[in-house]
């Protein structure tokens, strides 16, 4: 085969068309893996749901709500016993972690106190922040049972009565912060 001259012309068919197939390419591994990641993140979700709320026989997710809040959305999913509202789980968010957004999910019972809390998605520094969640820390348990009414959802270093994660009080208030946006939209909400 004789070689091809390496011109400019020559150079631009050759790079559309390596641009062409590795875009192409990447299409489709785009639709063919959208789905699957989609199926993944509402599992956690629902997961999240069920973890943060008491016994419900309901679908939350059927009857969630939403109210736009700070540039984002903050996501109701009310938890029922043949129709008796026992809980609400809140994804709630904030952007003041130590490298971005945050979002939990926390699940209120009626009167307004924390049933428990679930870290969705974060990008806190491995080893510190990151002890946010379950699986690497019981820190998030501190919560459990507490009624911000009376229970001050600031970091102690900020006059409040949360324990920060050591070497990481810039995580723990921002996680702090989205706990609050949920339960003041929450007790502001009519549609408990």
């Amino acid at each position: 085969m004789a070689k091809k001259e390496s011109t400019l012309t020559n150079m631009i068919i050759a790079l559309v068309a390596v641009t062409f197939a590795a875009s192409t390419s990447l299409g489709f591994v785009y639709q063919l893996t959208k789905a699957p990641i989609a199926a993944a993140r509402l599992a956690k979700k629902m997961n999240a749901i069920q973890n943060v709320l008491p016994e419900f026989n309901n679908e939350p997710n059927m009857e969630v709500y939403k109210i736009p809040l700070d540039g984002d959305t903050l996501y109701f999913y009310p938890a029922k016993i043949d129709g008796d509202l026992v809980g609400t789980a809140v994804e709630s968010f904030t952007n003041q972690g130590f490298t971005g957004n945050i979002k939990i999910m926390v699940g209120f019972l009626p009167d307004g106190s924390i049933y428990d809390v679930a870290v969705l998605e974060h990008k806190e520094t491995p080893g510190l922040g990151d002890k946010m969640e379950r699986k690497k820390s019981d820190w998030g348990t501190q919560f459990k049972g507490k009624n911000p009414e009376n229970f001050n959802l600031s970091v102690k270093k900020d006059g409040g009565d949360v324990d920060a994660i050591t070497a990481s009080t810039i995580s723990s208030r921002a996680f702090c912060d989205a706990l609050n946006r949920a339960y003041n939209t929450y007790m502001e909400g009519d549609e408990k």
